[in-house]
């Protein structure tokens, strides 16, 4: 996944063969073949997505966590109306929504 901010600057936030999470700046690539497991395909937000909320909003704090034998396992990112969670999971990047006190879920 890319966030892109306002002056195009894209960050990528994946997993890692390892499992931890990366936090790259790297340029969205178009789609690929993974063979058996399908194809990979590159789009821009759907709605589908926790980061869909925040469209347009500026980040206002980013946190991390990590554990000394695996790296970095969750990132928080945080916005006027609420955070959003990326962590690694089996392998897998999962995202969450936690939202701001003030701010009704949608």
């Amino acid at each position: 996944m890319w966030l892109i901010d306002s002056e195009a600057v894209a960050t990528r936030i994946t997993t890692g063969s390892d499992w931890c999470l990366i936090v790259e700046a790297s340029a969205p690539f178009a789609g690929y073949d993974m063979s058996e497991s399908g194809r990979v395909e590159v789009a821009p937000i759907s709605g589908e997505t926790p980061f869909a909320d925040h469209l347009g909003e500026t980040v206002l704090a980013v946190s991390e966590e990590s554990v000394p034998e695996d790296g970095r396992i969750a990132l928080e990112v945080t916005f006027d109306s609420g955070r959003v969670r990326c962590e690694t999971w089996s392998g897998d990047l999962r995202l969450s929504s936690k939202w701001s006190i003030n701010t009704p879920a949608r």
